[in-house]
């Protein structure tokens, strides 16, 4: 064989080793719960290599007979023209270089890609090999039993979530990742972190006379719904709702609290977890709720505290904005 035809084979044989041992890599990188995700959303690369990467064992033990075979022929083909030692130094070196290295580098990068590009070069290289790769495939079935899918943790999931804010190319916006970031820490807090201490919450007892003054009052306050506890606060007697005074003359008719109709509402615990209170919500189908410690209301919260969490902005209405025009001018 003349030199130039040598090194034609031995590119070729460093060629055939180069890609078998990149498409190794780059397969075996693939993890085989993402690439289901990405079929059933219809990417098409991740069809063409999930059965590849479902079927492991066949493929693996496919492209590393091709692997072997490229490079023991290299190493024949070189001792045919060079001394031994000389045939093996060289043969160590370009395929560790060319057939090894640089493949591996290059295919791990993209491999999604390269795997579907070359899917029908790795089912050649299964047909080639058959005899000896399904065999192997068999025992390697019986030694090794399928490998499971692992699943994130929250945080794992907020830390892959975040990465999306750095990302130009994502297709999540910044708005989208906060939310979908705060309703994975619903479950790592709790009422009392967002509830509104009794203090700061507006409240009558159910023998409050409903004078002129105190409808003057509550107008100012601008709630809707107002919480009805006993004086100690350690009992409520439901929500007054201010909608349902509209049509009450106050005027003629002297009204306590407890002449007007209340909507019972359930307390929850300060330790409730937020989205075991976001069941509550939907279950109650109440906005309001009196939050307890120790047998003794604390606070209350709101559906809107609750979705100012997930959101991670103060959402704000006219009351709200009047409030604090009011607060500004004293």
């Amino acid at each position: 064989m003349s030199v130039g035809g040598t090194i034609a084979v031995v590119i070729a044989f460093v060629g055939l080793s180069a890609l078998a041992s990149g498409l190794n890599v780059a397969l075996m990188s693939l993890s085989l719960s993402d690439l289901r995700r990405k079929a059933k959303l219809g990417n098409p690369m991740a069809k063409k290599v999930l059965p590849l990467r479902q079927n492991t064992h066949l493929t693996l033990a496919a492209i590393l007979l091709t692997n072997m075979a490229a490079a023991s022929a290299t190493s024949l083909v070189l001792e045919s023209v060079l001394y031994g030692v000389i045939a093996g130094t060289i043969a160590t070196l370009i395929l560790v270089v060319f057939g090894e290295v640089l493949p591996q580098a290059v295919f791990s990068r993209q491999a999604l890609r390269y795997c579907a590009n070359l899917s029908l070069v790795m089912r050649g290289m299964i047909m080639l090999t058959y005899p000896v790769s399904k065999p192997l495939q068999l025992l390697l079935d019986q030694l090794f039993s399928e490998q499971k899918s692992q699943l994130q943790s929250r945080s794992e999931l907020g830390m892959m979530i975040a990465e999306h804010l750095e990302r130009d190319e994502s297709e999540l916006d910044d708005d989208e990742v906060e939310i979908i970031r705060g309703a994975l820490q619903l479950s790592e807090k709790h009422v009392s972190d967002i509830m509104l201490p009794i203090h700061d919450v507006y409240w009558l007892t159910p023998d409050a006379a409903l004078t002129p003054e105190l409808v003057a009052e509550i107008k100012r306050k601008g709630r809707s719904r107002i919480p009805i506890f006993n004086a100690a606060a350690t009992q409520c007697y439901g929500l007054l709702l201010m909608k349902e005074l509209i049509d009450v003359d106050f005027n003629t008719t002297a009204y306590r609290v407890d002449d007007l109709p209340l909507h019972p509402v359930s307390l929850v615990g300060s330790r409730t977890a937020l989205d075991t209170m976001l069941r509550k919500f939907i279950a109650s189908s109440t906005h309001l709720v009196p939050v307890e410690k120790a047998d003794k209301i604390v606070g209350i919260v709101t559906i809107e505290d609750l979705i100012e969490e997930i959101v991670g902005h103060e959402i704000e209405d006219e009351s709200d904005r009047r409030r604090k025009r009011s607060k500004l001018k004293v």
